[in-house]
Protein backbone atom coordinates (compact mmCIF):
# COMPACT_ATOMS: atom_id res chain seq x y z
CA UNK A 1 0.00 0.00 0.00
CA UNK A 2 2.69 2.39 0.55
CA UNK A 3 4.73 1.73 -2.30
CA UNK A 4 1.46 2.51 -4.68
CA UNK A 5 0.71 5.94 -2.86
CA UNK A 6 4.45 6.74 -3.31
CA UNK A 7 3.53 5.61 -7.08
CA UNK A 8 0.66 7.75 -7.05
CA UNK A 9 1.91 10.59 -5.22
CA UNK A 10 4.79 10.18 -8.16
CA UNK A 11 2.58 10.25 -10.65
CA UNK A 12 -0.31 13.34 -9.80
CA UNK A 13 -0.11 16.65 -9.34
CA UNK A 14 -1.31 18.07 -5.97
CA UNK A 15 0.18 21.55 -5.64
CA UNK A 16 1.20 23.50 -8.78
CA UNK A 17 -1.85 24.56 -9.67
CA UNK A 18 -2.39 28.19 -10.16
CA UNK A 19 -6.23 30.58 -10.44
CA UNK A 20 -4.39 31.86 -14.28
CA UNK A 21 -3.98 28.30 -15.65
CA UNK A 22 -8.02 28.06 -16.19
CA UNK A 23 -7.29 30.61 -18.97
CA UNK A 24 -5.58 27.66 -21.13
CA UNK A 25 -9.14 25.76 -21.00
CA UNK A 26 -11.84 28.78 -21.05
CA UNK A 27 -11.11 28.98 -25.39
CA UNK A 28 -11.87 25.45 -26.02
CA UNK A 29 -14.75 25.43 -23.15
CA UNK A 30 -16.83 28.45 -24.64
CA UNK A 31 -16.76 27.21 -27.97
CA UNK A 32 -17.94 23.80 -26.96
CA UNK A 33 -20.54 25.52 -24.56
CA UNK A 34 -21.96 27.85 -27.20
CA UNK A 35 -21.95 25.09 -29.75
CA UNK A 36 -24.12 23.10 -27.71
CA UNK A 37 -26.14 26.47 -26.78
CA UNK A 38 -26.86 26.78 -30.27
CA UNK A 39 -28.14 23.06 -30.81
CA UNK A 40 -30.43 23.41 -27.82
CA UNK A 41 -32.05 26.36 -29.16
CA UNK A 42 -32.64 25.05 -32.94
CA UNK A 43 -36.12 25.92 -32.67
CA UNK A 44 -35.00 29.67 -32.36
CA UNK A 45 -32.93 30.32 -35.51
CA UNK A 46 -33.33 33.82 -35.00
CA UNK A 47 -31.47 33.69 -32.25
CA UNK A 48 -28.60 32.16 -33.30
CA UNK A 49 -26.93 35.20 -34.52
CA UNK A 50 -26.77 36.79 -31.48
CA UNK A 51 -25.54 34.41 -29.33
CA UNK A 52 -22.84 33.45 -31.66
CA UNK A 53 -21.49 36.48 -31.99
CA UNK A 54 -21.31 37.11 -28.40
CA UNK A 55 -19.46 33.61 -28.10
CA UNK A 56 -17.09 34.67 -30.35
CA UNK A 57 -16.68 37.85 -28.75
CA UNK A 58 -15.85 36.26 -25.24
CA UNK A 59 -13.74 33.80 -27.39
CA UNK A 60 -11.77 36.22 -28.68
CA UNK A 61 -11.73 38.28 -25.09
CA UNK A 62 -10.21 34.57 -23.64
CA UNK A 63 -8.10 34.82 -25.98
CA UNK A 64 -6.43 38.13 -25.64
CA UNK A 65 -6.43 37.53 -21.53
CA UNK A 66 -4.16 34.55 -22.37
CA UNK A 67 -2.08 36.82 -24.34
CA UNK A 68 -1.17 39.42 -21.79
CA UNK A 69 -0.68 36.90 -19.23
CA UNK A 70 1.90 34.86 -21.24
CA UNK A 71 3.52 37.74 -22.88
CA UNK A 72 4.29 39.07 -19.24
CA UNK A 73 4.76 35.55 -17.28
CA UNK A 74 5.85 33.51 -20.00
CA UNK A 75 4.69 29.84 -20.82
CA UNK A 76 2.46 28.03 -18.77
CA UNK A 77 0.98 24.59 -18.47
CA UNK A 78 -1.64 22.82 -16.96
CA UNK A 79 -1.97 19.05 -16.64
CA UNK A 80 -5.53 17.50 -17.16
CA UNK A 81 -7.02 15.23 -14.55
CA UNK A 82 -3.80 16.23 -12.31
CA UNK A 83 -1.55 13.29 -13.78
CA UNK A 84 1.97 15.08 -14.05
CA UNK A 85 3.31 15.06 -17.25
CA UNK A 86 4.04 12.89 -19.52
CA UNK A 87 1.22 10.44 -17.52
CA UNK A 88 -1.02 12.90 -18.58
CA UNK A 89 -2.60 15.27 -21.35
CA UNK A 90 -1.22 18.49 -20.88
CA UNK A 91 -2.78 21.87 -22.14
CA UNK A 92 0.14 24.21 -22.69
CA UNK A 93 0.56 27.81 -24.16
CA UNK A 94 3.66 29.96 -25.28
CA UNK A 95 3.95 33.22 -26.81
CA UNK A 96 3.60 31.43 -30.33
CA UNK A 97 0.42 29.39 -29.29
CA UNK A 98 -1.14 32.84 -27.61
CA UNK A 99 -0.63 34.75 -31.03
CA UNK A 100 -1.76 32.44 -33.27
CA UNK A 101 -4.88 31.77 -30.93
CA UNK A 102 -5.79 35.37 -30.16
CA UNK A 103 -5.53 36.12 -33.83
CA UNK A 104 -7.49 32.96 -34.90
CA UNK A 105 -10.39 34.51 -32.72
CA UNK A 106 -10.32 38.14 -34.22
CA UNK A 107 -11.03 36.07 -37.48
CA UNK A 108 -13.41 33.95 -36.22
CA UNK A 109 -15.60 36.89 -34.95
CA UNK A 110 -15.39 38.88 -38.08
CA UNK A 111 -16.60 35.54 -39.57
CA UNK A 112 -19.51 35.83 -37.08
CA UNK A 113 -20.68 39.25 -37.59
CA UNK A 114 -19.96 38.56 -41.45
CA UNK A 115 -22.33 35.40 -41.32
CA UNK A 116 -25.12 37.72 -40.28
CA UNK A 117 -25.48 39.40 -42.81
CA UNK A 118 -24.69 36.38 -45.41
CA UNK A 119 -26.09 33.14 -44.04
CA UNK A 120 -30.35 33.03 -44.75
CA UNK A 121 -32.54 30.92 -42.62
CA UNK A 122 -31.71 27.60 -44.26
CA UNK A 123 -28.24 27.66 -43.74
CA UNK A 124 -28.70 28.36 -40.02
CA UNK A 125 -30.85 25.65 -39.77
CA UNK A 126 -28.56 23.20 -41.37
CA UNK A 127 -25.97 24.38 -38.66
CA UNK A 128 -23.63 26.91 -39.66
CA UNK A 129 -23.48 28.71 -36.86
CA UNK A 130 -22.37 25.38 -34.41
CA UNK A 131 -20.11 24.12 -37.34
CA UNK A 132 -18.13 27.45 -36.66
CA UNK A 133 -17.83 26.89 -33.04
CA UNK A 134 -16.76 23.52 -33.71
CA UNK A 135 -14.00 24.46 -36.28
CA UNK A 136 -12.88 26.94 -33.36
CA UNK A 137 -12.79 24.52 -31.15
CA UNK A 138 -10.57 22.20 -33.19
CA UNK A 139 -8.42 25.10 -33.92
CA UNK A 140 -8.29 26.63 -30.46
CA UNK A 141 -7.44 23.04 -29.21
CA UNK A 142 -4.75 22.32 -31.80
CA UNK A 143 -2.90 25.42 -30.85
CA UNK A 144 -2.91 24.89 -26.54
CA UNK A 145 -2.72 21.44 -26.75
CA UNK A 146 0.88 20.02 -25.77
CA UNK A 147 0.51 16.66 -26.33
CA UNK A 148 0.87 15.24 -29.74
CA UNK A 149 -2.14 12.99 -29.98
CA UNK A 150 -3.93 15.28 -28.36
CA UNK A 151 -3.11 17.53 -31.91
CA UNK A 152 -4.31 14.79 -33.67
CA UNK A 153 -7.48 14.81 -31.89
CA UNK A 154 -8.04 18.61 -32.10
CA UNK A 155 -7.14 18.51 -35.95
CA UNK A 156 -9.94 15.91 -36.63
CA UNK A 157 -12.38 18.16 -34.49
CA UNK A 158 -11.30 20.78 -36.89
CA UNK A 159 -11.80 18.76 -39.81
CA UNK A 160 -15.57 17.28 -38.72
CA UNK A 161 -17.07 20.73 -38.39
CA UNK A 162 -15.51 21.93 -41.50
CA UNK A 163 -17.16 19.17 -43.18
CA UNK A 164 -19.86 20.10 -42.28
CA UNK A 165 -19.36 24.15 -43.41
CA UNK A 166 -18.30 22.61 -46.76
CA UNK A 167 -21.40 21.36 -47.86
CA UNK A 168 -23.70 23.91 -46.63
CA UNK A 169 -26.79 23.70 -48.99
CA UNK A 170 -26.18 20.05 -50.60
CA UNK A 171 -25.36 21.95 -54.11
CA UNK A 172 -23.11 19.39 -56.69
CA UNK A 173 -20.64 22.01 -56.78
CA UNK A 174 -20.49 21.76 -52.91
CA UNK A 175 -20.61 17.89 -53.03
CA UNK A 176 -17.45 17.81 -55.45
CA UNK A 177 -14.82 19.77 -53.81
CA UNK A 178 -16.04 18.38 -50.45
CA UNK A 179 -15.16 14.72 -51.56
CA UNK A 180 -12.03 16.18 -53.04
CA UNK A 181 -11.21 18.15 -49.47
CA UNK A 182 -12.23 14.82 -47.35
CA UNK A 183 -9.50 12.47 -49.23
CA UNK A 184 -6.58 14.61 -48.76
CA UNK A 185 -6.99 15.76 -45.37
CA UNK A 186 -8.13 11.84 -44.53
CA UNK A 187 -5.06 10.43 -46.42
CA UNK A 188 -3.03 13.93 -44.45
CA UNK A 189 -4.88 12.61 -40.83
CA UNK A 190 -3.34 9.21 -41.79
CA UNK A 191 -0.24 10.18 -42.16
CA UNK A 192 -0.05 12.21 -39.26
CA UNK A 193 -1.61 8.74 -36.70
CA UNK A 194 0.61 6.65 -38.15
CA UNK A 195 4.34 8.80 -37.58
CA UNK A 196 2.36 9.50 -34.08
CA UNK A 197 2.38 5.71 -33.49
CA UNK A 198 6.16 5.29 -34.54
CA UNK A 199 7.21 8.42 -32.28
CA UNK A 200 5.12 6.67 -29.20
CA UNK A 201 7.10 3.33 -29.94
CA UNK A 202 10.27 5.34 -30.15
CA UNK A 203 10.02 7.80 -27.13
CA UNK A 204 7.03 6.09 -24.81
CA UNK A 205 5.39 9.11 -24.77
CA UNK A 206 3.58 12.00 -26.82
CA UNK A 207 4.31 14.76 -24.62
CA UNK A 208 5.56 17.07 -26.54
CA UNK A 209 8.31 18.73 -23.59
CA UNK A 210 9.04 15.11 -22.37
CA UNK A 211 10.06 14.25 -26.03
CA UNK A 212 11.92 17.17 -26.78
CA UNK A 213 14.08 16.39 -23.52
CA UNK A 214 14.42 12.76 -24.63
CA UNK A 215 15.14 13.83 -28.46
CA UNK A 216 18.07 15.81 -27.17
CA UNK A 217 19.81 12.97 -26.29
CA UNK A 218 19.77 10.65 -29.56
CA UNK A 219 22.36 12.03 -31.24
CA UNK A 220 22.61 11.07 -35.33
CA UNK A 221 19.34 8.82 -35.13
CA UNK A 222 18.36 8.42 -38.43
CA UNK A 223 15.09 7.24 -37.14
CA UNK A 224 14.52 11.24 -35.94
CA UNK A 225 14.70 12.13 -39.60
CA UNK A 226 12.58 9.34 -40.71
CA UNK A 227 10.16 10.88 -37.99
CA UNK A 228 10.69 14.36 -38.86
CA UNK A 229 10.31 14.14 -42.50
CA UNK A 230 6.78 11.94 -42.16
CA UNK A 231 5.51 14.48 -40.06
CA UNK A 232 6.85 17.46 -43.03
CA UNK A 233 4.81 15.53 -45.52
CA UNK A 234 1.29 15.18 -42.89
CA UNK A 235 1.66 18.79 -42.32
CA UNK A 236 2.95 20.39 -45.59
CA UNK A 237 -0.37 18.50 -46.91
CA UNK A 238 -2.48 19.87 -44.65
CA UNK A 239 -0.89 23.68 -45.15
CA UNK A 240 -1.47 22.97 -49.09
CA UNK A 241 2.54 22.77 -49.88
CA UNK A 242 3.93 22.31 -52.96
CA UNK A 243 3.55 19.30 -54.46
CA UNK A 244 0.20 18.76 -52.31
CA UNK A 245 -1.48 21.69 -52.82
CA UNK A 246 -3.86 20.85 -55.26
CA UNK A 247 -6.74 19.97 -53.20
CA UNK A 248 -7.27 22.88 -52.32
CA UNK A 249 -7.86 25.49 -55.21
CA UNK A 250 -10.20 22.16 -55.94
CA UNK A 251 -12.22 22.64 -53.24
CA UNK A 252 -12.21 26.49 -51.59
CA UNK A 253 -14.63 28.04 -54.61
CA UNK A 254 -17.09 25.94 -54.16
CA UNK A 255 -18.48 26.69 -50.00
CA UNK A 256 -19.88 30.01 -49.05
CA UNK A 257 -17.92 32.96 -48.99
CA UNK A 258 -17.52 33.38 -45.29
CA UNK A 259 -16.54 29.34 -45.27
CA UNK A 260 -13.90 29.80 -48.02
CA UNK A 261 -12.86 32.76 -45.29
CA UNK A 262 -12.60 30.71 -42.39
CA UNK A 263 -10.73 27.83 -44.47
CA UNK A 264 -8.03 30.79 -45.79
CA UNK A 265 -7.45 32.27 -42.76
CA UNK A 266 -7.76 29.14 -40.10
CA UNK A 267 -7.14 25.83 -41.04
CA UNK A 268 -3.93 25.64 -43.29
CA UNK A 269 -2.49 27.85 -40.99
CA UNK A 270 -2.84 25.58 -38.39
CA UNK A 271 -1.03 23.19 -40.20
CA UNK A 272 2.09 25.54 -40.83
CA UNK A 273 1.78 25.72 -36.55
CA UNK A 274 2.42 22.34 -36.27
CA UNK A 275 4.80 22.04 -38.80
CA UNK A 276 6.83 24.75 -36.48
CA UNK A 277 5.97 23.02 -32.91
CA UNK A 278 6.47 19.92 -33.74
CA UNK A 279 9.42 19.61 -36.73
CA UNK A 280 11.39 22.97 -35.58
CA UNK A 281 10.92 22.23 -31.34
CA UNK A 282 11.60 18.43 -31.47
CA UNK A 283 13.64 18.03 -33.85
CA UNK A 284 15.79 20.84 -34.42
CA UNK A 285 18.65 18.89 -36.17
CA UNK A 286 16.24 16.86 -38.19
CA UNK A 287 14.60 20.21 -39.11
CA UNK A 288 18.30 21.28 -40.20
CA UNK A 289 18.76 18.40 -42.12
CA UNK A 290 15.16 19.02 -44.20
CA UNK A 291 16.56 22.56 -44.71
CA UNK A 292 17.15 22.41 -48.06
CA UNK A 293 14.05 19.81 -49.01
CA UNK A 294 11.56 22.80 -47.56
CA UNK A 295 13.10 25.51 -49.15
CA UNK A 296 12.63 24.18 -52.69
CA UNK A 297 8.88 23.32 -50.99
CA UNK A 298 8.80 26.80 -50.00
CA UNK A 299 10.35 28.43 -53.61
CA UNK A 300 7.96 26.51 -55.76
CA UNK A 301 4.93 26.81 -53.21
CA UNK A 302 5.44 30.18 -54.10
CA UNK A 303 6.16 30.37 -57.31
CA UNK A 304 3.45 28.29 -58.29
CA UNK A 305 0.56 29.82 -56.29
CA UNK A 306 1.69 33.08 -57.89
CA UNK A 307 1.06 32.09 -61.72
CA UNK A 308 -1.82 30.04 -60.92
CA UNK A 309 -3.18 33.26 -59.29
CA UNK A 310 -2.11 35.36 -62.64
CA UNK A 311 -4.18 32.15 -64.92
CA UNK A 312 -7.40 32.68 -62.96
CA UNK A 313 -10.37 34.63 -64.47
CA UNK A 314 -12.70 33.89 -61.27
CA UNK A 315 -11.85 36.33 -58.29
CA UNK A 316 -12.67 33.63 -55.64
CA UNK A 317 -10.20 31.15 -57.56
CA UNK A 318 -7.95 33.69 -57.77
CA UNK A 319 -7.60 34.09 -53.94
CA UNK A 320 -7.62 30.43 -53.69
CA UNK A 321 -4.18 30.44 -55.10
CA UNK A 322 -2.74 33.53 -53.00
CA UNK A 323 -3.38 31.36 -50.20
CA UNK A 324 -0.76 29.01 -51.47
CA UNK A 325 1.64 31.71 -52.50
CA UNK A 326 1.02 32.61 -48.65
CA UNK A 327 2.00 29.39 -47.41
CA UNK A 328 5.26 28.99 -49.97
CA UNK A 329 6.37 32.35 -48.14
CA UNK A 330 5.82 30.83 -44.58
CA UNK A 331 7.52 28.22 -45.45
CA UNK A 332 10.70 30.12 -46.06
CA UNK A 333 10.98 31.36 -42.36
CA UNK A 334 11.54 27.41 -41.69
CA UNK A 335 13.43 26.49 -44.00
CA UNK A 336 16.60 29.19 -42.65
CA UNK A 337 19.58 26.99 -41.60
CA UNK A 338 20.80 27.26 -38.22
CA UNK A 339 24.80 28.55 -38.39
CA UNK A 340 27.14 27.04 -36.43
CA UNK A 341 28.98 29.26 -34.57
CA UNK A 342 32.55 27.39 -35.38
CA UNK A 343 34.01 24.94 -37.37
CA UNK A 344 36.00 23.51 -34.48
CA UNK A 345 32.61 22.84 -32.54
CA UNK A 346 31.12 21.19 -35.17
CA UNK A 347 34.43 18.79 -35.57
CA UNK A 348 34.96 18.24 -31.75
CA UNK A 349 30.69 17.58 -31.28
CA UNK A 350 29.72 16.83 -34.52
CA UNK A 351 27.33 18.72 -36.81
CA UNK A 352 24.20 17.32 -35.53
CA UNK A 353 25.43 17.81 -31.78
CA UNK A 354 25.69 21.32 -32.02
CA UNK A 355 22.49 21.97 -34.20
CA UNK A 356 20.33 20.77 -31.73
CA UNK A 357 22.40 22.41 -29.14
CA UNK A 358 21.82 25.31 -30.58
CA UNK A 359 18.37 25.05 -30.86
CA UNK A 360 17.91 23.61 -27.32
CA UNK A 361 19.88 27.28 -26.31
CA UNK A 362 20.09 27.00 -22.38
CA UNK A 363 20.52 23.96 -21.70
CA UNK A 364 24.18 23.83 -23.53
CA UNK A 365 26.61 26.28 -23.52
CA UNK A 366 26.92 26.92 -26.90
CA UNK A 367 23.23 28.88 -28.79
CA UNK A 368 22.59 31.12 -31.39
CA UNK A 369 22.64 34.41 -31.99
CA UNK A 370 19.25 37.03 -31.37
CA UNK A 371 20.04 38.32 -34.30
CA UNK A 372 20.81 35.14 -36.18
CA UNK A 373 19.42 33.76 -39.67
CA UNK A 374 17.15 31.35 -38.02
CA UNK A 375 15.72 33.60 -35.10
CA UNK A 376 15.21 36.59 -37.54
CA UNK A 377 13.36 33.85 -40.35
CA UNK A 378 11.45 32.01 -37.70
CA UNK A 379 10.60 35.71 -36.59
CA UNK A 380 9.54 36.58 -40.18
CA UNK A 381 7.40 33.21 -40.86
CA UNK A 382 5.47 33.90 -37.94
CA UNK A 383 4.83 37.25 -38.25
CA UNK A 384 3.77 36.37 -42.02
CA UNK A 385 1.15 33.95 -40.80
CA UNK A 386 -0.64 36.15 -38.25
CA UNK A 387 -0.73 39.07 -41.23
CA UNK A 388 -2.22 35.88 -43.47
CA UNK A 389 -4.57 35.07 -41.05
CA UNK A 390 -6.24 38.67 -41.13
CA UNK A 391 -5.55 39.26 -44.85
CA UNK A 392 -6.70 36.27 -46.64
CA UNK A 393 -10.01 36.15 -44.39
CA UNK A 394 -10.66 39.68 -44.95
CA UNK A 395 -10.02 39.01 -48.86
CA UNK A 396 -12.74 36.16 -49.21
CA UNK A 397 -15.18 38.33 -47.25
CA UNK A 398 -14.62 41.01 -49.68
CA UNK A 399 -14.53 39.02 -52.31
CA UNK A 400 -18.37 37.99 -51.24
CA UNK A 401 -19.67 41.75 -51.41
CA UNK A 402 -18.07 42.32 -55.13
CA UNK A 403 -19.64 39.11 -56.07
CA UNK A 404 -23.03 39.87 -55.48
CA UNK A 405 -22.65 43.82 -55.93
CA UNK A 406 -21.62 42.50 -59.57
CA UNK A 407 -23.61 39.62 -59.96
CA UNK A 408 -20.71 37.34 -60.66
CA UNK A 409 -17.75 36.46 -59.18
CA UNK A 410 -16.01 36.12 -62.47
CA UNK A 411 -13.39 38.89 -63.71
CA UNK A 412 -15.01 39.28 -67.20
CA UNK A 413 -18.74 40.28 -65.96
CA UNK A 414 -16.99 42.67 -62.76
CA UNK A 415 -16.77 45.90 -63.01
CA UNK A 416 -17.74 49.25 -62.19
CA UNK A 417 -17.04 48.92 -58.44
CA UNK A 418 -14.93 52.30 -58.12
CA UNK A 419 -17.41 54.46 -59.20
CA UNK A 420 -20.41 53.27 -57.51
CA UNK A 421 -18.98 51.69 -54.30
CA UNK A 422 -16.09 53.80 -53.40
CA UNK A 423 -15.72 53.38 -49.80
CA UNK A 424 -16.22 49.28 -50.27
CA UNK A 425 -13.66 49.73 -53.05
CA UNK A 426 -11.11 51.53 -50.95
CA UNK A 427 -10.93 48.60 -48.59
CA UNK A 428 -10.53 46.13 -51.06
CA UNK A 429 -7.09 48.06 -52.71
CA UNK A 430 -5.80 47.71 -49.03
CA UNK A 431 -6.15 44.46 -49.22
CA UNK A 432 -4.90 43.88 -52.28
CA UNK A 433 -1.92 46.23 -51.99
CA UNK A 434 -1.28 44.18 -48.34
CA UNK A 435 -1.17 40.92 -50.18
CA UNK A 436 1.11 41.60 -52.73
CA UNK A 437 3.41 43.29 -49.28
CA UNK A 438 4.01 46.44 -50.44
CA UNK A 439 4.55 49.44 -48.02
CA UNK A 440 3.07 50.96 -46.03
CA UNK A 441 1.11 47.61 -44.92
CA UNK A 442 1.31 44.47 -42.61
CA UNK A 443 2.32 42.16 -45.65
CA UNK A 444 5.96 44.27 -45.85
CA UNK A 445 7.65 43.89 -43.13
CA UNK A 446 7.45 39.82 -42.76
CA UNK A 447 8.76 39.55 -46.50
CA UNK A 448 11.46 41.78 -45.70
CA UNK A 449 12.64 40.11 -42.87
CA UNK A 450 12.59 36.58 -44.63
CA UNK A 451 14.61 38.38 -47.68
CA UNK A 452 17.28 39.03 -44.89
CA UNK A 453 17.39 35.59 -43.29
CA UNK A 454 17.51 34.12 -46.95
CA UNK A 455 20.02 36.21 -47.78
CA UNK A 456 22.16 35.61 -44.49
CA UNK A 457 21.44 32.29 -44.66
CA UNK A 458 23.75 32.04 -47.90
CA UNK A 459 19.94 31.52 -50.16
CA UNK A 460 19.81 34.49 -51.88
CA UNK A 461 17.86 32.32 -54.48
CA UNK A 462 15.15 31.67 -51.99
CA UNK A 463 15.04 35.61 -51.62
CA UNK A 464 14.83 35.98 -55.33
CA UNK A 465 11.88 33.61 -54.78
CA UNK A 466 10.09 36.02 -52.11
CA UNK A 467 10.33 38.82 -54.14
CA UNK A 468 9.44 37.24 -57.81
CA UNK A 469 6.52 35.72 -56.37
CA UNK A 470 5.28 39.05 -54.48
CA UNK A 471 6.00 41.04 -58.33
CA UNK A 472 3.93 38.31 -59.67
CA UNK A 473 1.00 38.52 -57.01
CA UNK A 474 1.38 42.56 -57.44
CA UNK A 475 0.40 42.36 -61.43
CA UNK A 476 -2.61 39.60 -60.28
CA UNK A 477 -3.91 41.82 -57.89
CA UNK A 478 -3.64 45.40 -59.98
CA UNK A 479 -5.06 43.02 -63.13
CA UNK A 480 -8.48 42.10 -60.28
CA UNK A 481 -8.38 45.94 -59.42
CA UNK A 482 -8.49 47.14 -62.81
CA UNK A 483 -11.14 44.53 -64.02
CA UNK A 484 -13.72 44.37 -61.27
CA UNK A 485 -13.46 47.95 -59.67
CA UNK A 486 -12.08 50.47 -62.10
CA UNK A 487 -13.30 49.62 -66.01
CA UNK A 488 -16.74 50.57 -66.42
CA UNK A 489 -19.22 47.69 -65.49
CA UNK A 490 -19.82 45.24 -68.89
CA UNK A 491 -22.55 46.30 -70.78
CA UNK A 492 -22.77 42.29 -72.25
CA UNK A 493 -22.84 41.05 -68.33
CA UNK A 494 -25.80 39.81 -66.60
CA UNK A 495 -26.08 41.90 -63.73
CA UNK A 496 -29.22 39.70 -62.17
CA UNK A 497 -28.33 36.84 -59.19
CA UNK A 498 -29.43 33.69 -60.53
CA UNK A 499 -30.38 31.17 -58.09
CA UNK A 500 -27.11 28.18 -57.78
CA UNK A 501 -24.47 31.12 -58.71
CA UNK A 502 -21.79 31.99 -56.18
CA UNK A 503 -22.80 35.46 -55.83
CA UNK A 504 -26.03 34.29 -54.66
CA UNK A 505 -24.81 33.25 -51.18
CA UNK A 506 -22.79 36.62 -50.50
CA UNK A 507 -24.32 39.61 -48.48
CA UNK A 508 -26.62 41.95 -50.27
CA UNK A 509 -25.36 45.51 -50.27
CA UNK A 510 -28.48 46.96 -48.20
CA UNK A 511 -26.71 45.66 -45.04
CA UNK A 512 -23.90 47.83 -44.37
CA UNK A 513 -23.25 44.99 -41.37
CA UNK A 514 -21.19 43.21 -43.71
CA UNK A 515 -18.61 45.78 -43.88
CA UNK A 516 -17.51 46.03 -40.31
CA UNK A 517 -15.68 43.51 -40.41
CA UNK A 518 -13.95 44.39 -43.41
CA UNK A 519 -12.90 47.50 -42.03
CA UNK A 520 -11.80 46.05 -38.68
CA UNK A 521 -9.99 43.68 -40.45
CA UNK A 522 -8.36 46.65 -42.59
CA UNK A 523 -7.85 48.70 -39.67
CA UNK A 524 -5.52 45.86 -38.27
CA UNK A 525 -3.31 46.04 -41.71
CA UNK A 526 -2.78 48.97 -41.65
CA UNK A 527 -2.09 49.61 -38.01
CA UNK A 528 0.43 46.60 -38.16
CA UNK A 529 1.94 48.19 -41.24
CA UNK A 530 2.47 51.30 -39.46
CA UNK A 531 3.78 50.16 -36.61
CA UNK A 532 5.15 46.68 -37.01
CA UNK A 533 7.58 46.95 -33.93
CA UNK A 534 4.98 45.34 -31.20
CA UNK A 535 4.34 42.18 -33.61
CA UNK A 536 7.32 41.94 -34.69
CA UNK A 537 8.93 42.18 -31.04
CA UNK A 538 6.00 39.65 -30.04
CA UNK A 539 6.87 37.16 -33.13
CA UNK A 540 11.04 37.20 -32.35
CA UNK A 541 9.84 36.50 -28.97
CA UNK A 542 7.71 33.39 -30.16
CA UNK A 543 10.75 32.17 -32.17
CA UNK A 544 13.40 32.37 -29.63
CA UNK A 545 10.89 31.03 -27.22
CA UNK A 546 10.27 27.98 -30.24
CA UNK A 547 14.68 27.64 -30.61
CA UNK A 548 15.55 28.03 -27.10
CA UNK A 549 12.79 25.70 -25.22
CA UNK A 550 13.61 25.65 -21.90
CA UNK A 551 10.72 27.82 -20.60
CA UNK A 552 8.35 25.59 -22.36
CA UNK A 553 10.12 22.44 -20.81
CA UNK A 554 10.16 24.05 -17.40
CA UNK A 555 6.25 25.31 -17.75
CA UNK A 556 5.33 21.37 -18.56
CA UNK A 557 7.50 19.24 -16.26
CA UNK A 558 7.94 21.79 -13.01
CA UNK A 559 11.58 21.99 -13.08
CA UNK A 560 14.64 22.23 -14.66
CA UNK A 561 15.18 19.11 -16.76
Amino acid sequence: MEETAALIAEAMVFDRFHADQTLLIVPVAICFVFGAILLMMRRRMDLHPVIAVVGLTLLLLADLALLVRIAEGGPMSMAMGAWKPPFGISFTADLLSALFLSVAGFAGLACGIYAIASIDEEGRRYGFFPFLFMVMAGVSGAFLTGDIFNLYVWFEVMLIGSFGLLILGSEREQLDGATKYCFLNLIGATLFLLTTGYLFGLFGTLNMADIALKSSRMEGNGILLTIASLYVVAFSMKAAAFPLNFWLPASYHTPRFVVSALFAGLLTKVGIYALIRVVLMLFPPERGGLGFVIAWMAALTMLIGAFGALAQSDLRRMLNYVVITGIGTILVGIAIPPVLESASSAITTGAASVVREQALGPYFESGISDEGPLATGLSGAIFYALHSIVVMTALYLAAGVAAFRNGSSSLHEMGGLWRRHPMFSALMLVLLLTVAGLPPFSGFWPKMLLVRASIAADLPWLAAAVLVSGFLLTIACARVFALAFWRPFPVAADAELHPGEEAFRAPPPGRPLALVPLIALCFFVIAIGVWPEPLAELSMTAAHQILRPEAYLTSVLGARP
